[in-house]
């Protein structure tokens, strides 16, 4: 599985954008790769949760790192 840091520096070369860590792990528990719930995570709700536009640039990173 790839890092949050190659995820990022992926969508950086290849997207021209950048992300939040908290983007990546909203996508990521839309496909159940997450383990477990930060421990600074306050409440049920995401604060930062991933805007629509961006939900398909980091799909297509974790499809290149073979994640999904």
């Amino acid at each position: 599985m790839a890092t949050y840091e190659e995820i990022h520096r992926w969508l950086k070369e290849e997207r021209g954008i950048s992300v939040k860590n908290c983007h990546i792990a909203h996508v990521k528990s839309m496909y159940n790769l997450t383990t477990r719930v930060a421990p600074n995570r306050q409440g049920e709700g995401r604060v930062y949760p991933c805007p629509e536009n961006k939900i398909v640039d980091i799909e297509a990173a974790f499809k290149h790192f073979e994640m999904i």
